[in-house]
């Protein structure tokens, strides 16, 4: 995979990936910013939570179950220190529908110990949590 990030002027990126979207990065006014695009580590985040969304519906749609809602709410802890790396991640799964727990956890295990390819590119520890219908789930992941 190969692109280019193209400098904006002041602290703004941007950046088309291969597949064609145009990604807008900036900093905040503190840092000299203008604030008219994500944080690179905002980016981060989200494509944590996109990779492994996205494995958890193919291997649910695998095993004929389809969610009526699907939502992750993400948290992730930088080190005070630079490079302020992230140490910890944490992903909450909600799902709702007509979902088995045992398969809903089956899917997430699978996107997170085997399939992200995003989160299996960093070194922050990343842990998950899951509900179904509102209902925490019971199981240890």
């Amino acid at each position: 995979m190969e692109f280019t990030v193209k400098w904006n002027e002041k602290m703004a990126f941007s950046g088309l990936t291969p597949s064609g979207h145009e990604v807008k990065m900036d900093a905040s006014a503190e840092v000299g910013g203008e604030n008219t695009g994500a944080r690179p580590t905002e980016l981060l985040l989200n494509a944590v939570a996109g990779c492994t969304g996205i494995d958890i519906i193919s291997i649910l749609k695998k095993m004929r179950l389809n969610p009526t809602s699907f939502q992750m709410d993400v948290k992730g802890e930088r080190a005070g220190d630079h490079p302020k790396r992230f140490t910890t991640i944490h992903i909450h799964y909600a799902l709702d529908g007509e979902l088995p727990e045992d398969k809903v956890v089956r899917a997430i295990q699978l996107s997170k110990d085997k399939y992200c390819s995003v989160s299996h590119s960093l070194n922050a520890e990343i842990t998950v949590s899951y509900s179904i219908n509102g209902v925490e789930g019971e199981q240890s992941l």
